[in-house]
């Protein structure tokens, strides 16, 4: 059972440090989006990377349509890697939808994690004008589905781009374009209406773990309006502005975001050695 885990999600062990980071990709990518990151931290840290069923090189014999309908399905893969490698109290580091992934894994195995840093989160994508502002309209979701529906390869052309928001950097784009359309379309299609649909603005307070939260400049997908709400209803939580444009910093911007990220860690390790000697 372990080994088919670990081959269901493509998990790939580096690094040589005692505290466990996780990296974990986006909706339509795999784990190589963290490679320019996650090397960063192997003199530190081990390193666990992995790819949700559907992307990647994960075995998609694993595929269940209806556990991967709703974001707790993939939550579910996080707890069972984490309890086949035996983790505890390791970082997690999601980028977009699995910041949502990774904070419902932690209220199940609170022991699992230490921290959660999340990385363009949204807790839901839909507008509701004027207490809510998530960046979408429904039209605008249902459109972006029917696309994907009806031109798939079109869809991951347009949708790359506005992921990216960067026409500096039309390698990033191209690069998000790739693994966009190296996705089953039919299991891209379920993840998108897991991702897009959810409403976890209810959850954020429930967070008992220490979270950074990254927001990115020109950003889309996760706007500042909802960075901020984040961070408002997440309890102990830190914002940090990045100057990095769009919604994939860890691409687009590897050393500004792992810069970051070390910062808050040894600021949270500090924090926790003065409040040891207090």
């Amino acid at each position: 059972m372990e080994n088919n885990i670990l081959l269901r999600n493509n998990v790939r062990l580096t690094g040589k440090g005692t505290k466990t980071i996780i990296f974990a990709p986006g909706f339509g990518c795999d784990q190589t989006v963290w490679s320019a990151v996650s090397q960063k931290f192997e003199g530190d840290y081990q390193v666990v990377l992995f790819d949700y069923v559907g992307s990647g090189n994960t075995d998609i014999n694993f595929y269940d349509s209806n556990r991967y309908s709703t974001l707790e399905g993939y939550a579910q893969d996080i707890l069972e890697i984490c309890a086949t490698l035996q983790l505890t109290d390791a970082i997690f580091v999601g980028h977009s939808v699995s910041c949502m992934i990774g904070m419902l894994a932690s209220f199940r195995h609170p022991e699992y994690f230490s921290h959660l840093i999340m990385v363009g989160p949204s807790p839901c994508y839909l507008n509701e004008p004027p207490q809510y502002i998530g960046g979408f309209q429904e039209s605008e979701l249902l459109g972006l589905i029917e696309l994907m529906e009806k031109n798939y390869i079109g869809w991951a052309n347009i949708f790359a781009a506005t992921v990216t928001n960067n026409p500096s950097r039309p390698q990033v784009k191209q690069e998000l374009e790739t693994r966009f359309c190296s996705t089953d379309p039919i299991m891209a299609l379920n993840f998108a209406k897991a991702t897009f649909f959810a409403d976890n603005r209810k959850d954020l307070e429930n967070v008992i773990h220490p979270t950074l939260i990254v927001q990115c400049s020109n950003d889309i997908i996760a706007p500042e309006t909802v960075t901020q709400y984040t961070h408002q209803h997440i309890p102990n939580s830190v914002l940090k502005q990045l100057n990095a444009i769009g919604h994939c910093p860890h691409m687009s911007h590897p050393e500004e975001l792992s810069n970051t990220i070390r910062q808050y860690l040894e600021e949270q390790l500090t924090k926790k050695q003065t409040e040891e000697i207090l």
